[in-house]
């Protein structure tokens, strides 16, 4: 019996969802591990996790920072991480005042700090804003791990040599995201088990 349209576009979806993350975990788990180790080691020595994207990457940082100044799944300390996304009345006065490529920038200008690191999240890597964030943290003595997808977009060529970039193998919009959303939960368990150990 042949499947209605619809099941047969979810079952598409699923399918290429599942292809995209097994793409993703063969190129990206050595990154991804040197991700987990370049957070924990900021976080353990007082520095802080700044986050940025726009749109659906803005929800991805504020949901990072969320997981870090909250909880992932155990308790744990209170972990330092601001999403850059997250505050209406600095976005609005700086994009009013300076234009919205600045909106992140100018953000961490005031708050950045050597030793700092920065995530920076856009499905293209062209992202106007995010590429003026990550240009700013590096003046500001930052580190900077690029999400990304479609090749890396700019951000390849902003980056350098110390940073890292986990770039998703997919030219979808939707793959990317679904797959920044792993990530950011590995590096959240990642960051845990640095930090706390193995779960009992």
């Amino acid at each position: 019996m042949e499947l209605p349209a619809s099941i047969e576009r979810i079952q598409r979806h699923f399918q290429g969802c599942i292809s995209t993350i097994q793409e993703t975990l063969n190129a990206l788990s050595a990154p991804l591990a040197a991700a987990v180790d370049r957070m924990t080691h900021c976080l353990a020595n007082n520095g802080k996790i700044l986050v940025c994207g726009n749109g659906g990457s803005a929800a991805d940082a504020q949901h990072f920072a969320a997981e870090l100044i909250g909880r992932f799944e155990r308790e744990r300390p209170s972990l330092a991480a601001i999403a850059l996304c997250a505050d209406t009345a600095a976005l609005t006065a700086i994009g009013n005042d300076y234009g919205f490529t600045q909106a992140f920038a100018r953000q961490i200008r005031g708050l950045g700090q050597p030793g700092d690191v920065l995530m920076a999240l856009s499905t293209s890597g062209n992202s106007e804003n995010v590429l003026a964030a990550v240009d700013q943290a590096h003046e500001s003595g930052m580190s900077v791990i690029a999400l990304t997808g479609k090749g890396g977009g700019c951000a390849r060529d902003a980056l350098l040599d110390t940073d890292l970039h986990l770039c998703v193998p997919s030219a979808s919009t939707m793959r990317i995201q679904e797959a920044h959303a792993l990530i950011i939960h590995c590096l959240c368990d990642g960051i845990d088990f640095m930090l706390l150990g193995e779960t009992h």
